[in-house]
């Protein structure tokens, strides 16, 4: 299990690398080519800097901070799978774009939920 965990930890350092380094890829491979703005260029790279930071506390962290981090984790991505639904809700974005990254961050939220519950 905790090869899984830090193997999640690596996807959020990669994925936040590339959105810090290339942001107009990730607007690209999201869909939203359509969109690329650079405001929202920046956001990309807030969200790239966050997950750099969430994926390296995991990994440079002691067993006991780990948990900690794995409940912060679940906070952000319960946090992202729900303002990525109300887009979706609200239609104003690419549907077929937003699913795609709701699927990505709930998939990382449910592995949140059950990481959590097995360490109980």
């Amino acid at each position: 299990m905790e090869r899984a965990l830090e193997m999640l930890a690596g996807g959020r350092v990669a994925w936040g690398t590339l959105a810090l380094a290339a942001p107009g890829l990730n607007v690209k491979l999201a869909g939203m080519s359509d969109r690329d703005a650079p405001e929202l260029r920046y956001l990309i790279r807030v969200f790239g800097s966050r997950a750099v930071a969430l994926g390296l506390g995991y990994l440079m962290s002691d067993p006991a901070a780990r948990r900690r981090w794995r409940r912060l984790c679940l906070l952000v991505d319960a946090c992202d799978t729900a303002a990525g639904v109300a887009h979706l809700v609200r239609g104003d974005v690419p549907r077929k774009s937003m699913a795609a990254l709701v699927t990505v961050t709930a998939t990382y939220a449910t592995l949140d939920v059950l990481f959590l519950r097995t360490d109980s």
